[in-house]
């Protein structure tokens, strides 16, 4: 969730019966405008968690 924390992200998943297994973050960008020109900018980054369920866990 976005306003969540990495550790309270992973304890979520563990308390849904997953574990994570891959960690993909990428950038997004907004767009300004400065003397007529478009700039995208990094104004964060989102974290991604790709997960898998734990055997005996259901």
């Amino acid at each position: 969730m976005e306003s969540e924390t990495i550790e309270e992200c992973l304890n979520r998943m563990k308390k849904e019966g997953y574990q994570p297994v891959r960690r993909m973050e990428k950038p997004i960008f907004e767009e300004r405008t400065t003397k007529s020109t478009k700039e995208y900018v990094p104004v964060r980054q989102q974290i991604v968690f790709e997960g898998i369920l734990i055997e005996g866990e259901q």
